[in-house]
């Protein structure tokens, strides 16, 4: 049985608003990813993909505060852990995170040798700064980045080059965990690839264990992860492989994304794209039971009047809604007639 990085077990952490309300955007959320694989989580903007990459770090800033639930990496809980402890020992070293915009992470007026020289210096403050110099030329050398942007300012670096040269800087230390947030969302179809590339090597050298890949864009994910999992509202919805995901979507609202968007492999000349009517709720109140309801042409009264537990159907897939597996595929397919 392969070993698990990360297990996440109903993790519920919330945003605090000056008004003194409670948002929570990670609602009860649990996964977990094995040793050389890779999940992937979609969602519209809002559904709280971004604040659970954060929550999983176990660093946490206001107004994001952390509820309750565990967060185990490679066996060490580091839920309710000592911020500073976190910094020293777990950021870096056994999870590392690429946010959104990483390219505005660089500061225009250092050297990225500086960069690794503060990320290495974090976690040992003795090692000497030639030993740091060698292993950020190797690590360059082995990504395939040329080892003279080391020496160059993050102006001087192309929009694909500075996101590959982020990615390098925050894995120079071999995390256990990367969770990358949307990291080819703001590059062109070229740079895309190249970073795409890139993190797959790093999986396979072996230089990450695994990888949590974030993005709105499910068709990318058919081609980055093992699995991909689906939120909605805070809560995850469904999950399965990215084949199953793709071709095979369960729950209303992973149908409806998918078929709001093109997906090569399944071939374009008789699709005709949906868009799912609505908005995603407002967390500070969200609706009572199903919190797609309002925007599912499925629901029912009884949708919206009780709590829905999540089922399993098969190994490693699971689904949250009151029908049926069978029911939900008779459903779709007298659609198709």
């Amino acid at each position: 049985m392969a070993k698990k990085m990360l297990e996440v077990r109903e993790l519920t952490t919330k945003y605090i608003t000056r008004f003194h309300e409670d948002v929570y955007a990670v609602d009860h959320v649990s996964l977990s990813i094995e040793e050389g694989k890779s999940l992937g989580i979609a969602g519209e903007s809002g559904c709280g993909k971004s604040t659970l990459a954060l929550s999983l770090m176990g660093y946490y800033f206001p107004p994001l505060h952390y509820t309750s639930g565990d967060i185990i990496i490679d066996g060490t809980n580091i839920s309710g852990m000592n911020p500073d402890d976190v910094r020293k020992n777990i950021l870096g070293t056994e999870i590392a995170y690429i946010p959104q915009a990483a390219m505005n992470a660089l500061n225009p007026t250092q050297k990225i040798m500086k960069f690794v020289e503060d990320v290495i210096n974090a976690h040992d403050p003795k090692m000497p700064k030639n030993d740091i110099h060698d292993m950020a030329y190797k690590r360059f050398e082995l990504l395939g980045l040329p080892k003279e942007a080391l020496e160059k300012h993050a102006v001087e670096l192309s929009g694909g080059m500075k996101q590959r040269v982020v990615i390098a800087i925050s894995t120079i230390l071999s995390p256990k965990v990367l969770i990358a947030d949307e990291p080819s969302s703001a590059l062109d179809v070229t740079s895309q690839k190249m970073v795409i590339k890139m993190l797959r090597d790093m999986m396979e050298s072996g230089m990450i264990k695994s990888m949590i890949f974030i993005t709105h864009e499910l068709p990318l994910l058919y081609n980055v992860t093992d699995d991909i999992m689906v939120m909605y509202a805070g809560q995850i919805v469904e999950r399965g492989t990215a084949k199953e995901m793709v071709f095979d979507p369960i729950h209303p609202y992973s149908k409806g994304l998918m078929g709001s968007i093109i997906v090569p492999e399944e071939g374009t000349r008789d699709k005709v794209l949906t868009a799912i009517p609505g908005t995603p709720p407002n967390l500070k109140n969200p609706p009572k039971g199903c919190r797609f309801a309002p925007r599912c042409k499925y629901a029912t009264p009884t949708c919206s009047a009780m709590s829905i537990e999540t089922k399993e159907f098969g190994e490693g897939r699971n689904y949250r809604c009151l029908m049926s597996v069978r029911k939900i595929r008779e459903v779709y397919e007298s659609e198709q007639q």
